[in-house]
């Protein structure tokens, strides 16, 4: 993770289509100073994990790309000694998914219905500073 409030910081956007990545990309540029890369699959996100400094990792619950479960990852991050550290969200409308990533390490994430909903920007604003 990068420490420097005052950097941009670092998103990586795993699993979602083309026009949600663009959706969720603008959400967080228009409220944050960030920079974020897109992995459609589960190895794709790893290998940039372990290659990359991250702030923050957006799971979608079901990859676009491949069907692969967002919570599949998400186990794999957090028990890396490497990557344990990064917040990661869930990015899912529904709410027993959003319980079940909280429960394996998540914090509190938001759905693709809620990106222009003020508690989306304050839920990213706890990891990414002040919008």
């Amino acid at each position: 993770m990068t420490s420097d409030t005052n950097m941009t910081k670092q998103i990586l956007n795993v699993g979602q289509c083309g026009p949600d990545h663009i959706h969720i990309t603008q959400l967080l540029k228009d409220n944050f100073d960030v920079q974020v890369q897109l992995a459609e699959t589960h190895d794709e996100a790893v290998l940039k994990l372990r290659n990359g400094e991250f702030d923050l990792v957006l799971l979608n619950r079901i990859y676009d790309a491949t069907g692969t479960q967002g919570l599949d990852t998400l186990r794999v991050i957090k028990s890396d000694d490497a990557t344990c550290g990064i917040p990661v969200m869930l990015v899912s409308n529904y709410e027993e998914a959003q319980v079940s990533a909280v429960a394996e390490g998540a914090l509190p994430g938001f759905g693709k219905s809620a990106l222009a909903d003020p508690v989306t920007v304050e839920r990213l604003a706890t990891v990414l500073g002040e919008s």
